[in-house]
């Protein structure tokens, strides 16, 4: 694309009319079609050095430096769709609309009033339509193409803008010149108010609410306080208005708190007014059969007026309702619409450039309304990254964003991020002249909650523990009240909380900032503690219950289950530190390490052990200290910190000896086996350390095998084979002994881990013998185990050993992709230990990036999607034969 004008520039929309029925219609022959519509438009856009800012569908967006050139592009475009030879039931006609403002950039697109405006005028045309703004017109004036004339059609009213437009259209030879009246919204009767600011996002919600007034006559958009109820329903009455030639009327109810007073406010809106005669006798014989929208908005707190409205739509025939409140209705015929937050910018590297984060739709809320008091504000690269998070701390509720952007004028976006600790304490200083409850994020819930009775209220608070959500079995067991299901349906229709349907389980869940709201009125009723305590004992239960079987055949089930409640078990461990419960956080670190090694939440796991080993009180329960020294020694040994990893194992083996207790002393021998033999290898290592790997290998393969702990013996045999090939013995047949041991004991016993990392080490045997079919072999096979589990630690390693592989097989490029795919998966998860399986197999892609074919091959892996990683790993290639003989 080349560069974009800034300053005055003129906006070009266009659209074919029609296109969803020529779709229909032309069936396999419309891209074709629309393929020509495109090159035809095309041609002449750069004919007049217009810049194509965007194409969707069948609409291109254009801008241009001149508008005279954008007049006269729009004209040739016409005249060549014109003289285009079309199939009879596929004529494609196209309608334009052109207006000249201030081209305000954001990332690669324009954002501001005058775009809405130019696109607003496109809309109000019809196929083969050229629509100016008066901007334009008065720019134009004296600079028409030869035999080109405006027609001034008159002011008019445009979709969701405040100022009316006077609209002029194009005539010239050679293109249309008879047309319908205009499709603005003052084409129809209305009583929609204009809001005092633009409308932002939103597109599939309009268009979903839009089909859905055609099937159905009332449709209620629900949703707590805060989440743009009111002004997604005056959008789709805007857009729909020409549905409805006898009206389209806007019914305020927010005032209204008797519910006789539901229909006279009705009638009074319609401009009638008859006190003697019962308004439900009135108000049908005055709709009749007219076909005519009403929005009636903010009826909950007069829901008890929903049957009068079932028995005025039955006495209507084309009568539509669109309903904004709390709750829906619940009466026949009701097609319920939840209003979703907007969406926010997506987190990760590739989503956080700054034309990704101004595109986000509540993003772009937060831009237009920090410009209403701060007009020169946009997203640049220094506060791109600042707005993002703002708005998804505020999980883009369209009230927060607007009350958060209204401190603009006193906070850079940085310095709003740093204070906005509490979402609640940002609602301050809203507009004065909102009603009261919208005045800050805090009124808006509060509006609700106060409705709510007092069995309700109660619960609703209890229900702040929950963080993420939760499913009806927890919330039973956590809050442990009787009618929890109705309690839970209540608040449901009060759209408090919100559900919505997972793989294998119903949650309900609250936003944000209804629940920090939620956690003050628990305060308030002194069940803080007590409610934390009881969330936190039932997750590190749970936690617990499914660590058991972790490693058992259902362990991409128990992880997933894990990873859904992840938020919540880390409210369970903030809550067991903040209550001073030591064993209970012991436990809580003990039950969820390997979670956090197989999902990649390594650093956040190294940081809880961290904080919880140090908490009072640890040796109080012996045997829940040894096993979180373990999972803190696992934690360390993922990342590479071998001798942290041996300190915590040594404390875990100490006590387990202390307790005479055979099992774990062998158990935790073993997890000290490969720290030694890894750190034999590394610089201060040597024989000695080297000795004693092998040492606490006899120690625990002798315990196991008294015992009778095959799978116990199969891990150690596993270690022994380790110790074998990375200390470079060469006993290829006592490794592949060791190695189809193992393989056995795990194959018996149904370890996908075990079998996996068993594959994964005999695939780096055979890299290191310079075996690289064998070595595929192994990898792929591993990485098949993996892809099982969603083993993140797992693919960064066998990624590796494949590029390993791939280089020594001579695919570099092949390697340095997998390599880098490797890389970005160990930064995001933490592991560290992909350096040493580049040091044993003397591969190292970082020092090969600078090669002008091999670095741009490591970036792409790097910024491979996950899915298309794996892909790329198990895709077979030409490999030749090793030599057998491998090399340092």
């Amino acid at each position: 694309m080349s560069e974009l004008p800034t300053g005055t520039v003129t906006f070009l929309f266009s659209d074919i009319e029609g296109s969803t029925r020529l779709l229909q219609t032309c069936g396999d022959r419309w891209p074709p079609l629309l393929r020509r519509h495109q090159e035809l438009l095309g041609s002449a856009f750069r004919e007049h050095r217009g810049i194509v800012v965007g194409t969707e569908g069948d609409s291109f967006f254009v801008v241009f430096s001149s508008p005279a050139d954008a007049l006269r592009a729009a004209i040739d475009a016409q005249r060549s769709l014109a003289d285009e030879s079309w199939p009879a039931d596929g004529r494609i006609q196209v309608r334009m609309g052109i207006h000249t403002g201030d081209g305000q950039l954001s990332g690669d697109t324009y954002v501001g009033l005058d775009v809405h405006r130019a696109a607003r005028i496109m809309s109000a045309g019809h196929g083969g339509q050229v629509l100016v703004s008066a901007t334009t017109e008065s720019l134009v004036r004296g600079s028409l193409p030869e035999d080109a004339t405006l027609s001034d059609l008159g002011v008019h009213r445009l979709k969701d803008l405040a100022a009316t437009e006077q609209i002029f259209s194009v005539r010239a030879p050679g293109i249309p010149d008879e047309f319908p009246p205009l499709r603005a919204v003052d084409v129809v009767p209305n009583t929609l108010p204009t809001p005092p600011t633009s409308f932002v996002g939103r597109d599939d919600e309009i268009r979903e609410i839009a089909a859905l007034l055609e099937s159905h006559r009332l449709v209620t958009l629900t949703g707590p306080g805060g989440t743009g109820k009111t002004r997604l329903s005056l959008r789709v009455a805007s857009e729909i208005a020409d549905r409805f030639p006898d009206g389209t009327h806007f019914v305020p109810l927010d005032g209204v708190h008797e519910v006789e007073l539901v229909l006279p406010a009705i009638g009074q809106v319609l401009g009638l007014a008859d006190p003697g005669r019962e308004p439900l006798e009135r108000l049908p014989e005055h709709i009749g059969a007219r076909r005519c929208l009403l929005v009636l908005d903010n009826l909950e707190q007069v829901v008890d007026a929903a049957p009068d409205l079932a028995e005025l739509l039955r006495r209507t025939t084309e009568l539509r309702l669109i309903v904004t409140s709390r709750s829906a209705l619940r009466i026949y015929g009701e097609q319920e619409f939840p209003v979703p937050p907007l969406p926010v910018p997506e987190t990760g590297a590739a989503a956080g450039s700054v034309g990704s984060i101004a595109e986000s739709p509540a993003v772009l809320l937060f831009v237009e309304r920090a410009r209403a008091v701060r007009p020169g504000f946009g997203i640049t690269e220094e506060n791109a990254a600042a707005v993002a998070e703002i708005c998804r701390r505020l999980e883009g509720l369209p009230l927060a964003i607007e009350l958060a952007a209204a401190r603009i004028r006193i906070l850079s976006p940085e310095a709003m991020l740093a204070r906005i600790s509490s979402t609640l304490e940002l609602g301050a200083g809203g507009a004065r002249d909102l009603p009261e409850r919208q005045q800050t994020l805090r009124g808006a819930i509060a509006w609700s909650h106060d409705l709510l009775d007092e069995r309700d209220r109660a619960f609703f608070s209890s229900l702040a523990v929950f963080v993420g959500g939760a499913d009806l079995e927890s919330i039973d067991a956590v809050i442990g009240t009787d009618d929890a299901l109705d309690a839970i349906g209540s608040l449901l229709d009060k759209s408090l909380l919100r559900q919505g349907e997972s793989e294998t389980d119903a949650r309900f869940r609250m936003l944000e900032t209804i629940r920090e709201y939620a956690y003050e009125r628990l305060v308030e009723r002194g069940a803080a503690d007590e409610m934390r305590r009881r969330h936190a004992e039932h997750y590190i239960d749970m936690a617990e219950r499914l660590a058991a079987e972790i490693m058992g055949p259902r362990q991409k089930e128990l992880l997933d289950r894990l990873d859904r409640e992840r938020d919540n078990l880390r409210a369970a461990i903030a809550s067991s530190i903040d209550l001073g419960e030591t064993t209970m956080a012991l436990r809580a670190l003990a039950a969820m390490w390997r979670f956090w090694q197989m999902r990649g939440y390594l650093v956040e796991g190294r940081e809880r052990a961290r904080r919880i080993l140090a908490l009072p009180g640890t040796d109080a329960d012996p045997l829940c200290l040894a096993r979180a020294q373990e999972a803190a020694g696992g934690i360390a040994y993922w990342q590479g910190d071998f001798a942290a990893a041996r300190e915590h194992y040594g404390v875990q083996l100490e006590v387990h000896r202390q307790l005479s207790s055979d099992v774990e002393v062998a158990n935790a021998l073993y997890n000290r086996i490969m720290s030694f033999v890894i750190e034999s290898q590394s610089p201060g290592g040597g024989p000695i350390v080297a000795e004693q790997a092998m040492i606490d290998s006899e120690e625990a393969l002798a315990i196991y095998r008294r015992i009778g702990d095959r799978l116990g013996e199969g891990r150690v045999l596993w270690s022994m084979m380790n110790y074998e090939i990375l200390t470079r013995t060469g006993d290829w047949e006592r490794i592949a002994e060791l190695g189809s041991q193992s393989l056995e004991i795990f194959t018996a016993a149904d370890d996908r881990f075990m079998l996996a990392w068993t594959r994964y080490m005999l695939g780096i045997g055979e890299n290191l013998r310079g075996r690289p079919t064998e070595a595929h072999a192994h990898n792929v096979a591993a990485l098949e185990l993996f892809r099982e589990t969603g083993d993140l630690s797992g693919y960064a390693l066998v990624l590796d050993g494949l590029a390993v592989t791939a280089f020594r097989a001579g695919d570099r490029v092949r390697s340095m992709r997998l390599a880098g795919a490797a890389n970005a998966i160990q930064t995001q998860g933490g592991a560290q230990l992909g350096r040493l399986n580049r040091e044993w197999s003397d591969f190292f892609p970082e020092e090969l990036v600078k090669d002008p074919e091999l670095g741009p091959a490591y970036e792409e892996g790097r910024r491979m999607p996950l899915e298309a990683a794996i892909e790329l790993g198990l895709e077979s290639y030409p490999i030749p034969a090793g030599e057998g003989a491998g090399s340092r």
